[in-house]
């Protein structure tokens, strides 16, 4: 198999690009990784790496005499890189927090939010044009552009800031972020949506006021 592909200068340039997209794909999601603090996550992606590297990159490294490998090589490279940021953008590990500071004063929105299942602290300061609303949300990064997208339909004039935490201690953090919640709704229909949950409040409370008069 692999004097066929010496033998095919074409063939050799796309197994040299394909090998050196995984190869640098998992390189990059081993670095991310390990950098995110994800311990074991970096020590499988460091198997798969090497596993590829000895398989496949002996191969690349003894065949780029050919000025079209060594471009294949370089481009595979770049490829690789995105291909695997890709990735850690659709794995999306770890959470992030947001903070916003709404137009104005605004005791629903922080219930809203929280209602929607983000984890949710706020509190009240003062801007050069008054008194503000200021929230820190914790939200999973997969739920991030959708955490986002919502607080702009509820306040479009909100000012946003995404940060990602090195270490978070504490249960609510975590207990705080409901994913079913996160997961079963659009921010072009949160209207709707709060709307369907404030109904299932009431709801309850009307069930739990019965029980209390029997």
């Amino acid at each position: 198999m692999i004097a066929t592909i010496s033998e095919n200068p074409w063939l050799m340039v796309l197994v040299i690009f394909v090998i050196n997209i995984i190869y640098v794909s998992f390189l990059t999601m081993r670095t991310i990784a390990t950098l995110k603090g994800y311990r074991y996550t970096a020590a499988s992606f460091s198997i798969m790496e090497t596993l590829v590297y000895v398989i496949g990159l002996g191969l690349v490294l003894e065949n780029l005499d050919q000025f079209q490998n060594v471009i294949a090589y370089a481009l595979g490279f770049g490829a690789g890189i995105l291909v695997g940021l890709k990735i850690e953008e659709k794995l999306a590990l770890g959470y992030l927090v947001v903070n916003v500071i709404t137009a104005e004063k605004d005791k629903d929105l922080p219930t809203n939010i929280r209602d929607l299942g983000y984890g949710v602290t706020h509190g009240y300061q003062y801007g050069r044009d008054g008194q503000r609303t200021t929230m820190q949300i914790l939200t999973p990064r997969k739920y991030e552009r959708k955490l986002i997208a919502t607080i702009k339909e509820l306040d479009e004039k909100a000012f946003i800031i995404a940060y990602e935490p090195k270490n978070i201690n504490g249960g609510f953090w975590t207990k705080g972020v409901r994913r079913k919640r996160l997961k079963n709704y659009e921010p072009e229909n949160v209207e709707e949506v709060l709307e369907e949950i404030y109904e299932e409040k009431e709801l309850e409370d009307d069930r739990d006021a019965k029980k209390e008069e029997i």
